[in-house]
């Protein structure tokens, strides 16, 4: 996606960084030169000690070519992209790694080999996506969940997505993250389940099977978005207007809420994946390298979070 106007939010996050131990990363076939640079960047800024996982001779050519010294970097020979993404699962399995982040290939084919029945990364818990996003016209950090892995989610699979959400944004610093599942009505209809989705999952969090967040929904965007736009509809509501997490129904939505905030109002996403046994970074060759650098950030905060148990 095009660069964003770059509002600060990044930056402030990425000042949490600071002081952090880098966190070993298995880079999955870093193949061409966009791959490589966020990677090497983010290593550079002391986010992550990557190890690349691929073809030996490919990445060494497409180091050269975009003038990098890798010598200092290790790098683990895989004959293709699916035996890098075999490969690199294989290293966070067995402890080596604590983060996985996306290269040159497929988001499919690194995804398979996460969710592998046998050897892959699978929890308990549903593994979703969520884009952190800087939104210039908004005054905060802003999590958009689900718009990449979970294409028509059920109410437990929502639960899980809004659990991985909240647990994010707890390791980014928010104390109590607010939860706004967004519909298009504010109502509860059953001619629209998304809103007694929205319904249940409040309840839920009210009976502690959604822990750590405050939540309400459904509420249109604007409600979501706008406090004043809540004050008009008559919504009394903690979340209106100052979320930080908006719950999309489902993949369709989510996406294009997302790429709307980037080409509309020229935000800038990092992406990445949770609910697995390790945070995975997942980057789109269209994103800028701020957005990748973000993305790197955000991994390291949840590794850290993770290592003191959060």
């Amino acid at each position: 996606m095009e660069q964003g106007t770059g509002t600060g939010k990044y930056e402030k996050l990425l000042m949490r960084c600071k002081g952090l131990e880098p966190v070993p990363t298995a880079v999955a076939h870093p193949c061409e030169v966009s791959a490589l640079t966020g990677a090497i960047e983010a290593a550079q800024l002391g986010l992550i000690l990557p190890v690349f996982v691929g073809p030996r001779a490919k990445i060494a050519s497409t180091a050269e070519s975009a003038g990098f010294d890798i010598s200092k970097f290790q790098l683990i020979d895989a004959p293709h992209s699916h035996g890098a993404a075999q490969k690199a699962v294989e290293l966070l399995r067995e402890g080596k790694m604590e983060l996985l982040m996306k290269g040159s290939l497929h988001t499919d084919e690194l995804m398979s080999a996460v969710v592998a029945r046998e050897g892959g990364l699978r929890t308990a818990r549903r593994i979703s996506h969520v884009f952190i996003m800087d939104v210039p016209t908004y005054h905060k950090i802003l999590i958009v969940t689900d718009g990449a892995i979970n294409i028509a989610p059920t109410l437990e699979d929502k639960a899980d997505i809004c659990q991985n959400a909240i647990d994010l944004a707890v390791a980014l610093g928010v104390e109590t993250p607010k939860v706004a599942i967004v519909a298009a009505v504010e109502t509860v209809t059953s001619k629209m389940p998304a809103t007694i989705d929205a319904a249940a999952l409040c309840k839920m969090a009210e009976r502690g099977q959604i822990k750590g967040g405050k939540l309400d929904g459904p509420l249109a965007f604007d409600n979501a978005i706008s406090q004043q736009a809540a004050r008009t509809k008559g919504i009394v509501s903690a979340v209106a207007g100052d979320p930080d997490i908006l719950l999309a129904p489902d993949l369709e939505a989510g996406n294009m809420l997302a790429k709307q905030l980037s080409f509309l109002a020229r935000a800038d996403s990092a992406g990445l994946v949770l609910g697995a046994k390790v945070p995975i970074i997942l980057t789109s060759r269209a994103d800028s390298i701020r957005s990748r650098i973000a993305s790197c950030g955000v991994a390291m905060l949840v590794a850290h979070a993770r290592r003191k148990g959060l």
